[in-house]
C-alpha cells in the first residue's frame, strides 16, 4: 500500500500503476488524462489501433479507407511517455492481488499488476440469443467487420453481374438491414446511394439502381431516440432514396436463404436476399463477465457491469468501469458517454493522488447531441433544443465529425475522401479480389441451389497463384 503525507497527498516515491483495458474512446480519454502525472499507465487492447466507430459504416461502403477511421494507438499516444500500449487479450482478474491476466498474440500468459484498474472494453454485437445468425448476418463493431461487409456489399453486385438466373440475380441485388438505429439507417442509406450513383453506370449486364434495400426494426420509427420530428425527417429521406422501411417487424430467423420476419399483424414472411447485415442490439464483451465474477459485480441483461455514481464497483474503489461496458442510469451507448466517463475515472484517480478527501462528486453526463448521416445532403442532428435536417443537418454533421476525428492526417484524409465521393459520385476504397469474394459467395450459392458455381471454394496458395 502507498503511504500518504500529513497533508493527505500520496507519497510519490513510486509511480502509481494504472491498467486500462480497451483503447476505444473511454480508454483513450482516460489515458490522455494522466499526461504529466506520476502515473505509469498500461493500456491493453486486442487491436493496435483506436477505431473511430461513428464513421465505420463509411469504411464498409467504400467512402473512407480503414486508415482514415483507425489510427495506431502508439501514434496517438506517442507524446505520452508514461503510457505503454500492449497488444494482448485480457482473460481474467485477480482483484485481491490486483493483477490483470492476459494472453499474448502468439500465445503465452502475461500479467499486469495495478493500483487502479479501468475497464473500458466496449461492447460486441448481440443477436438476442441467436448467435447462429452471425454466420449469415455480420454486425459492424470492428474494423474487420467493416471490411467483411465491404466485400459482401460490393461482391453482391459482382455476383449479380454474372448470374444467369433472374431469381438469383434478384437475390444478389437485395440487401436487408436489421435495426433502424444510427448504424442501420446509415448503412441502408449508403448502400442505396452507392447503387444509384457510384455503381449506376459501371455495370453493363445489370442495373444497380434496381437494388432493393430493406430496413427492418421492431419499433415504429427509425432513429427513435432523435425524437418524432427528426425521426420523421429520416424516414422521409430514406423513402426518397428508395429504402423500404419495415417497421414493427421482428426478425425470427436468418440463414443462407435470407431472413424470416414477423410483421405487426403477427404473420411471418420470408425474404430471399443475398446480403443480410445486423445492426440491432449490443452485449458486453466477455471480459466483463470475468471482472464481474472476480469482483462480485452485478450485470444487466446485456452483460454490462453496474457501477456506483462514481463509476467504481461496490467494495472496490480501485476498479472503475467506463464507456459502453458500464451500466448506469440508462445512459446511451454513444461516444460522448465513453469520452466523459473515461476522463472522469482518470480525474477521480488524479484527485485522490492530490490528497482530495471525502467521496468524489458523482458522474454527471453532459449530452452533446446526436447525429446520423443518411446520404449526400441528408443528415439529422439533434443538439439540445436545436434540431437540424436536410442540407443544414448534413453540413453540421460534417463539422462535428471533422472535429472529433483523431489526428490531422485522419481529418485531412476524411475531408479528401468526402470531397471525392460527393463531387464525383465515386468511392475509391473498394479493392478486393476473387479470393476474398468467391469463397463466401460460392458457399452461399451452393447452399441455396445445390449446384457447383464453377470456381474453387478455397483461395489458391501463394505457390500456385
Amino acid at each position: 500500500m502507498r503511504q500518504r503525507t500529513r497533508s493527505g497527498a500520496e507519497d510519490r516515491s513510486e509511480p502509481r500503476r494504472v491498467v486500462i483495458v480497451g483503447g476505444g474512446f473511454a480508454g483513450l480519454f482516460a489515458a490522455r488524462a494522466f499526461r504529466r502525472r506520476r502515473v505509469q499507465v498500461t493500456l491493453v487492447d486486442r487491436a493496435a489501433h483506436h477505431l473511430f466507430q461513428p464513421l465505420l459504416y463509411q469504411c464498409a461502403t467504400g467512402m473512407l479507407s480503414e486508415g482514415q477511421v483507425a489510427m495506431p494507438l502508439r501514434a496517438i499516444l506517442r507524446r505520452y511517455t508514461n503510457v505503454d500500449c500492449v497488444l494482448a487479450e485480457v482473460t481474467g482478474f485477480d482483484v485481491q492481488a490486483r493483477i490483470v491476466h492476459a494472453t499474448r498474440p502468439t500465445g503465452g500468459e502475461i500479467e499486469f499488476p495495478y493500483d487502479d484498474l479501468i475497464l473500458a472494453a466496449g461492447v460486441r454485437q448481440s443477436y438476442f440469443g441467436h448467435d447462429e445468425f452471425a454466420e449469415f448476418a455480420p454486425g459492424m463493431k470492428t474494423l474487420a467487420d467493416a471490411l467483411l461487409i465491404r466485400r459482401r456489399v460490393f461482391g453482391a453486385f459482382e455476383m449479380a453481374q454474372t448470374a444467369t438466373d433472374p431469381a438469383e440475380r434478384r437475390r444478389w441485388l437485395s440487401f436487408a438491414l436489421v435495426g433502424a438505429g444510427p448504424t442501420g439507417v446509415e448503412l441502408a442509406g449508403q448502400i442505396r446511394e452507392l447503387a444509384t450513383t457510384t455503381l449506376s453506370k459501371q455495370f453493363h449486364d445489370i442495373d444497380p439502381t434496381e437494388a432493393k434495400v430493406l430496413l427492418f426494426d421492431g419499433g415504429d420509427a427509425p432513429l427513435a431516440p432523435f425524437g418524432p420530428k427528426l425521426s420523421a425527417k429520416a424516414a422521409a429521406a430514406l423513402t426518397d432514396l428508395g429504402v423500404e422501411l419495415h417497421l414493427g417487424s421482428i426478425v425470427t430467423n436468418v440463414d443462407q436463404h435470407g431472413l424470416v420476419v414477423r410483421g405487426p399483424d403477427g404473420a411471418s414472411t420470408p425474404y430471399e436476399v443475398g446480403t443480410v447485415l445486423w445492426a440491432a442490439g449490443v452485449a458486453a464483451q466477455p471480459v466483463a463477465d470475468e471482472l464481474a465474477k472476480a469482483a462480485g459485480g452485478e450485470q444487466d441483461r446485456a452483460g454490462r457491469i453496474k457501477v456506483q455514481p462514481d463509476l467504481t464497483l461496490p467494495g472496490h474503489p480501485e476498479i472503475s468501469v467506463v464507456g459502453d461496458v458500464m451500466s448506469l442510469d440508462d445512459l446511451p451507448g454513444v461516444g460522448e458517454v465513453a469520452m466523459q466517463t473515461g476522463y472522469y475515472a482518470a480525474k477521480r484517480i488524479r484527485n485522490e493522488m492530490d490528497g482530495q478527501t471525502g467521496p468524489p462528486k458523482p458522474f454527471k453526463y453532459r449530452d452533446l447531441g446526436s447525429a446520423a448521416y443518411i446520404a449526400r445532403g441528408q443528415a439529422v442532428v439533434s443538439v439540445g433544443r436545436v434540431h437540424l435536417s436536410g442540407r443544414l443537418g448534413w453540413l453540421s454533421w460534417l463539422g462535428i465529425h471533422i472535429a472529433f476525428l483523431t489526428g490531422f492526417r485522419n481529418r485531412f484524409g476524411a475531408v479528401l475522401g468526402w470531397a471525392i465521393a460527393f463531387s464525383r459520385e465515386t468511392r475509391r476504397e473498394r479493392a478486393f479480389t476473387m479470393q476474398q469474394v468467391a469463397p463466401g459467395g460460392a458457399d452461399l450459392y451452393r447452399n441455396r441451389t445445390g449446384d457447383d458455381p464453377s470456381w474453387p471454394t478455397t483461395p489458391p496458395s501463394p505457390t500456385t497463384g
